[in-house]
């Protein structure tokens, strides 16, 4: 608010607070003139009128809201915000600071944090290790917060936290009470877009399949909720043409055992080879040159029936035509680490893992990384 504005709303509402209190003491100080029948000698319509005191209760409410108006103006800034703070303060980062709705929520918000962490820690986690490269991880992020321009060397350090702590998310997957915590952040958080029951939509991929875009590991899949991801998928028609676009699309609906959909009907061999050609030489440097695709970049495998915007011939056309742009956001800011560990168990539960290798170990340059 600006200080014309807090000006003349202090203004109005202590002139306000005086005008009531002039006339609620005016009115207990007047005393009319009263008749030998008791009354002020005024009627109306037959009723007259007495002099009688206030009700007690009455009085009471009034002087208290009156009282508490005052003691209000005293302890919170609501006398020209811009120069009086309040005396009321709140914790915030340790620190007792000025009362405000913003820093009110944001001392709520720790307060809350940390008994979620101390639950997070002795009740579910009971590793102190872990507890402790959680701790370190959480203070490289803090610095890098501070930067205006993201720190290289410190990123790096991040993603070494991070990954050190694939190990404790495996563990946390087959324990009933963080999937059941991972379930509920889930629902809260992530079903917007995948689901209520984690299955995708268009656009959105499916988490409880084996199909990863950029890795279903542990390691990876707490890389994607740290620091989201930004997926793109060029338009080609510029480059190609429609002709090219069309032979493209038949070339890579011939790479699906299910040819992309029942309603597309068979292939035309010309344009399969022709589409082959294209790929080779455009595609084949981000999905590879046999179509399987790379979770480096988030290249999708081209070799399943898995699609994640459609395998319809016109859908597949469509999208080398204007190509797609896919955002992952980033969860770092607003779950933390531990919450971010409970969702990340939950999604890794959701697929099968039956033929996946045992978690690697951690690095000296992840250890040391952790343990600073």
């Amino acid at each position: 608010m600006s200080g014309f504005w807090s000006f003349w709303v202090t203004l109005f509402s202590i002139g306000c607070w005086a005008w009531i209190l002039y006339w609620l003491v005016g009115i207990l100080g007047y005393r009319p003139t009263i008749a030998e029948d008791g009354t002020t000698g005024h009627e109306y319509d037959g009723i007259q009128e007495y002099d009688r005191p206030l009700p007690k209760w009455w009085l009471i409410i009034f002087w208290g809201t009156l009282a508490w108006a005052l003691l209000y103006l005293l302890l919170f800034p609501s006398v020209m915000p811009g120069s009086w703070k309040g005396i009321t303060t709140v914790k915030v980062d340790g620190q007792d600071v000025p009362w405000t709705s913003a820093n009110e929520l944001a001392s709520d918000l720790e307060r809350n944090n940390a008994v979620f962490t101390t639950t997070f820690n002795d009740k579910i986690l009971k590793d102190q290790a872990v507890t402790t490269q959680i701790s370190n991880l959480a203070k490289l992020q803090a610095q890098q917060a501070k930067n205006a321009e993201p720190n290289p060397e410190l990123k790096s350090q991040i993603d070494q936290g991070i990954v050190a702590l694939a190990p404790a998310v495996q563990k946390l997957s087959q324990d009933p009470q963080a999937i059941k915590i991972g379930q509920r952040l889930f629902l809260q958080n992530c079903s917007v877009c995948h689901g209520s029951q984690a299955h995708g939509a268009t656009g959105y991929p499916n988490l409880t399949d084996n199909d990863w875009i950029y890795g279903g590991t542990p390691d990876k899949i707490l890389l994607t909720l740290n620091h989201g991801r930004v997926g793109g998928m060029p338009a080609w028609k510029a480059q190609i043409g429609e002709d090219g676009v069309r032979a493209a699309a038949e070339y890579v609906l011939s790479l699906s055992p299910g040819h992309g959909s029942k309603d597309n009907g068979a292939l035309n061999p010309t344009l399969v080879s022709q589409g082959k050609a294209i790929f080779d030489t455009n595609c084949a440097v981000c999905h590879g040159k046999d179509a399987k695709g790379n979770q480096d970049v988030g290249a999708l495998n081209l070799t399943d029936d898995i699609w994640l915007y459609g395998g319809d011939r016109e859908t597949v056309r469509t999208t080398l035509r204007n190509g797609r742009a896919g955002v992952m956001p980033h969860w770092d800011t607003k779950l933390g680490n531990e919450r971010i560990m409970l969702l990340a168990a939950y999604v890794y539960s959701l697929s099968d893992h039956t033929k996946d290798a045992a978690p690697a170990p951690m690095t000296a340059t992840a250890t040391a990384s952790a343990a600073k």
